[in-house]
């Protein structure tokens, strides 16, 4: 069976009881002293679109949360890995 393309779509986020000192510095310095005080939380993270090869959707999951992980593309102990996408091209 020909492998086919994926583009897989993850964001990296800060798990919640990890420190967020940028989503801190957005809601404090930016938000708040721009008026919108309405904000009660911010959290920031990363968001990566890979295109790879793979047998179909799931095998292209499987390759990038392992690719993630092997290479210390994100910090398990800090943040969750979330593939909020998958689609053959």
């Amino acid at each position: 069976m020909a492998q086919s393309e994926f583009e897989i779509e993850i964001s990296l986020e800060n798990k919640p009881a990890a420190r967020d000192p940028v989503a801190e510095t957005i809601k404090r310095d930016l938000l708040a002293k721009k008026g919108y005080d309405q904000v009660s939380k911010v959290r920031s993270g990363q968001y990566l679109r890979i295109v790879l090869k793979a047998n179909n959707e799931e095998d292209a999951k499987e390759i990038v949360t392992k690719m993630c992980n092997d290479l210390r593309i994100f910090n398990p102990v800090t943040q969750n890995l979330n593939v909020l996408n998958v689609k053959k091209l």
